[in-house]
C-alpha cells in the first residue's frame, strides 16, 4: 500500500498505465506563427546563402540598454558580490524600490494614482498575460479582438475556455468595439494594438468598460506599447478612464519601452478594489488570489534586473529612452512614408512601432511573405497567423536597424506588384 491508500496489484504483465497529456493542445494550430516564419525563412537562407535578409517581422529590439540601466544593473551585480548587500530571493511581488518607481511613473505621466502595493513585478507582459488564467475558472467565457495576439488564443485553449471574438476589421479602422448581445467574463484588448497599430480612444475605451461593468467581466488589458503612444487622445494606461480600476487589470512591459527584450522584466497592476466571484456568489480579491499564485509557481525577477528596471523610471532613464524610441519612431515613419507613396491601405506607425498593411492586389499574406522573401530578400508577418480577420494583410516592424529598414523600403518600392 502507498501513503495515499492506493493498493497497486503486481502482476506478472507490468503496469501499463501512463501519464495522460492535457488534450486540449491538440486544438492549438500545429505550428506557433513565429516558429514557422522562422523555418520558411531558414529554409529561404540555406538555398540562398548569398541572399541579404532584412527582418522586419518579430518584434525584437535592435539597440543596446540605455546608459542608466546599464549602470544600475552593474550595481546590482556589484551589490551581490558582498556579504553586507548580497539578496537571496525577491519579494514574490517585486522590490519595493520598483514598484514604487513604477507606481511613482503612472502618477507623473498618467494622473493615474496607483499603490506599489497594486503593483506585480514579472518576467513580461506576455508571461502575466497568459499566466493571468491560472485564477480564473475554465467555464469563464473568453473575448478577444480579432487579429489577436496569439498568447491570448492559446493559453485559454489550453486551459480549455470558451473563446469568442469581437471583429476588428478595415470598417473599424481595426478597433473592434463591444456588442452588448455577447456574454463574456474575461476580455482581451491591447492599445496600442499588436499586431494592428490601433490605439483605443479614451471615449472608446469607455465603452469597453461600460460592457465589462454590464456584464460583471474583468478586462485584461496589455499596455505593452503605451511608451509609443503620440497623440493626446489616446491613454496610456486604461485607468486613466473612469471606472476601469473597478473591471480592469492593466499588464505593461519594458521589453519595447527600455530594450528589454533579452533582459525579461515587465509589471501588471491589480487594483485591490477588484474583485471576482467563487463559486459560492462570494466576492473575492483578485489582487491576494494572483498574489496566492505567484507565491506559488514563480520567484521573482533577479535583483540586477529589478535594479536596471528602476532605473529606467529615473529622470535619466527617461531620457535616454526616448532617444531609443524616437529612433523606432522614425524607423516607423519611414516604413508609412514608403506605403503611402505606394498607394497601399495602412493602420499604425503613429502611436505603435507596428505597421499593417493591406497586401497588394488581394494577395494572402502567405502568399505576400513569399513574395517579399523571395524577390526582395524582406520578412515580415503574415496577417493570417494573428486570425481569420489578419488573412490578406500583414505586419512589419520598425524595430530594425535605420539604414536596414530604408534598403528595406526600398526594395519593397521596387517589387512588381
Amino acid at each position: 500500500m502507498y501513503g495515499n491508500g492506493y493498493y497497486i496489484k503486481f502482476t506478472g504483465k507490468g503496469i501499463n498505465k501512463m501519464a495522460l497529456m492535457n488534450d486540449n493542445f491538440n486544438n492549438l494550430v500545429a505550428n506557433y506563427l513565429f516558429a514557422e516564419i522562422a523555418k520558411r525563412v531558414n529554409d529561404y537562407t540555406k538555398a540562398h546563402p548569398e541572399a541579404d535578409v532584412i527582418r522586419l517581422g518579430i518584434g525584437d529590439v535592435t539597440l543596446p540598454l540605455a546608459p542608466a540601466v546599464i549602470e544600475a544593473m552593474h550595481k546590482g551585480v556589484d551589490e551581490l558580490a558582498n556579504k553586507e548587500t548580497f539578496k537571496g530571493y525577491p519579494d514574490y511581488d517585486g522590490y519595493e524600490f520598483l514598484r514604487k518607481a513604477i507606481a511613482d511613473y503612472y502618477k507623473t505621466k498618467n494622473n493615474v494614482d496607483i499603490s506599489p502595493n497594486e503593483v506585480f513585478v514579472s518576467d513580461g507582459a506576455k508571461s502575466d498575460c497568459g499566466n493571468i488564467v491560472d485564477i480564473f475558472d475554465k467555464d469563464n467565457t473568453v473575448l478577444v479582438t480579432d487579429p489577436v495576439y496569439p498568447v491570448y488564443v492559446d493559453t485559454n485553449i489550453i486551459s480549455g475556455r470558451k473563446i469568442l471574438y469581437a471583429d476588428s476589421t478595415e470598417e473599424n479602422g481595426f478597433a473592434a468595439m463591444p456588442n452588448k448581445s455577447i456574454k463574456a467574463d474575461l476580455i482581451y484588448l491591447c492599445s496600442p494594438n499588436n499586431p494592428t497599430g490601433s490605439a483605443y480612444t479614451k471615449e472608446q475605451l469607455s465603452e469597453w468598460i461600460k460592457y465589462a461593468k454590464g456584464q460583471n467581466a474583468i478586462i485584461l488589458y496589455d499596455a505593452a506599447y503605451e511608451a509609443f503612444i503620440t497623440e493626446d487622445d489616446i491613454p496610456c494606461s486604461i485607468y486613466e478612464v473612469e471606472g476601469a480600476k473597478e473591471c480592469a487589470i492593466e499588464f505593461c512591459s519594458l521589453s519595447k519601452t527600455a530594450g528589454f527584450t533579452g533582459t525579461r522584466c515587465g509589471y501588471t497592476i491589480i487594483p485591490k478594489e477588484l474583485k471576482m466571484k467563487n463559486k459560492s456568489d462570494e466576492d473575492v480579491s483578485v489582487y491576494d488570489t494572483w498574489y496566492r499564485r505567484q507565491a506559488t509557481k514563480f520567484n521573482g525577477v533577479s535583483y540586477p534586473v529589478q535594479c536596471g528596471a528602476a532605473a529606467v523610471f529615473s529622470e535619466e532613464g527617461q531620457k535616454q529612452i526616448k532617444e531609443n524610441l524616437s529612433y523606432y519612431q522614425e524607423n516607423a515613419k519611414i516604413i508609412a512614408n514608403a506605403l503611402d507613396e505606394l498607394g497601399i491601405y495602412y493602420t499604425g506607425g503613429k502611436n505603435s512601432p507596428y505597421i499593417w498593411l493591406k497586401c497588394p492586389n488581394n494577395m494572402g499574406s502567405w502568399e505576400f511573405f513569399d513574395k517579399l522573401l523571395n524577390e526582395a530578400n524582406v520578412v515580415g508577418t503574415p496577417g493570417a497567423g494573428f486570425g481569420k480577420n489578419g488573412e490578406g494583410y500583414f505586419r512589419l516592424t520598425a524595430f530594425g536597424d535605420r539604414e536596414k529598414t530604408k534598403e528595406a523600403v526600398e526594395r519593397i518600392k521596387r517589387l512588381k506588384f
